[in-house]
């Protein structure tokens, strides 16, 4: 295992970026009904909707990239990701590669309890996140074999799983901002209280709210400062009481569009994470990402280095905290890693189909 650093990262929530036009080829959009689904639970759909982005030609090399929990393929679409990685010459040129985004299960516009089933819509979990991602490429878009696979936040632990659930099908695996590890402690702390305090207020009213609760705002909000946005980079923004007020008030003040029943089933599917006891089945070439300032994953527990030494051919790259990183925020900018992600497609082995 090697451990190296690189200086800062931008925040996509707390710092603005300005808007340019894509250099890379136009996004497509696409259904597709997986039939007879099989959840972890034992409950089962006949039809299923999953629904994807891709960008370049699908007879360009497939990778696969993983959004996080509440975000849609739309969410990796911005300057800071898409824009460092999918243009001409960039690690993963969409006129070379053909670039695959599932909206994951519960989200997006994939299925999910808001498209009427409400509470009745069955408690997903990662592992059916994962398997209905692969369904998705390999019997809805005839993939048989992908170069790699990369995620951020949730969609960094999805590929853990991944690696783990189908071993054989990628060559390359980048979890980013994730740890191969049981969610547990303070990320799990903080989830649970947000999921309660829902659950618990009166508008939410068993899931049968004809208006979305105001809590899910404030609950929201709450665990976003808690657990995201860099530590040196809050004191940065935020130097006086005045400042950090403003900040509140713009995310208060900001309209939340996602639904109740969606955000508690989003949430809540992470809580039985743990690749942990499978990481030797992993065979593809992992580069791990994770900074120094994440909230949810702090590197001073050696947890995630431990981790590594159980994958065969794994790196953890290791982003320091500085006023220029945010946290948990810090890889949604490519900026800081993508010539380490160059480097992993440059050297990781071809594997056979």
């Amino acid at each position: 295992m090697r451990i190296s650093g690189s200086i800062g990262a931008l925040a996509l929530v707390l710092l603005s970026f300005a808007a340019t036009a894509a250099d890379y080829p136009a996004p497509k959009q696409g259904d597709w009904i997986a039939r007879d689904f099989k959840f972890h639970t034992g409950e089962a759909m006949a039809e299923l909707k999953l629904h994807y982005t891709t960008i370049g030609d699908p007879a360009g090399v497939p990778i696969v990239v993983l959004h996080g929990t509440g975000g849609s393929a739309a969410s990796m679409l911005t300057p800071a990701f898409a824009g460092e990685l999918f243009g001409p010459g960039r690690p993963l040129d969409a006129t070379k590669y053909h670039i695959v985004i599932p909206d994951a299960l519960g989200h997006g516009g994939s299925a999910k309890p808001s498209d009427g089933l409400k509470t009745k819509f069955p408690q997903y979990d990662y592992a059916d996140m994962v398997d209905a991602q692969y369904r998705l490429v390999s019997e809805g878009l005839g993939i048989r074999h992908v170069r790699l696979i990369i995620g951020n936040s949730m969609g960094g632990m999805n590929v853990w799983l991944w690696g783990e659930r189908y071993p054989d099908y990628m060559d390359a695996l980048v979890p980013m901002a994730s740890q191969p590890t049981a969610m547990a402690s303070r990320n799990w702390m903080l989830r649970r209280m947000m999921l309660e305090t829902i659950r618990n207020d009166p508008e939410y009213n068993n899931g049968s709210y004809t208006t979305q609760p105001r809590v899910v705002k404030i609950a929201s909000t709450f665990f976003g400062i808690a657990t995201a946005g860099g530590t040196l980079n809050y004191q940065k923004l935020a130097p006086t009481r005045e400042k950090a007020d403003q900040i509140v008030d713009t995310r208060l003040a900001a309209p939340i569009t996602a639904d109740a029943n969606d955000f508690l089933w989003q949430w809540g599917s992470s809580a039985d994470y743990d690749p942990a006891p499978g990481l030797e089945k992993i065979q593809a070439a992992v580069l791990a990402i994770n900074s120094a300032d994440d909230e949810r994953n702090p590197p001073e527990t050696g947890i995630t280095t431990d981790a590594m030494k159980r994958v065969k051919n794994g790196q953890l790259y290791l982003i320091p905290a500085s006023e220029l990183t945010s946290g948990h925020l810090t890889t949604g900018n490519a900026k800081f890693y993508k010539q380490q992600v160059e480097e992993l497609l440059q050297t990781a082995p071809r594997r056979a189909m």
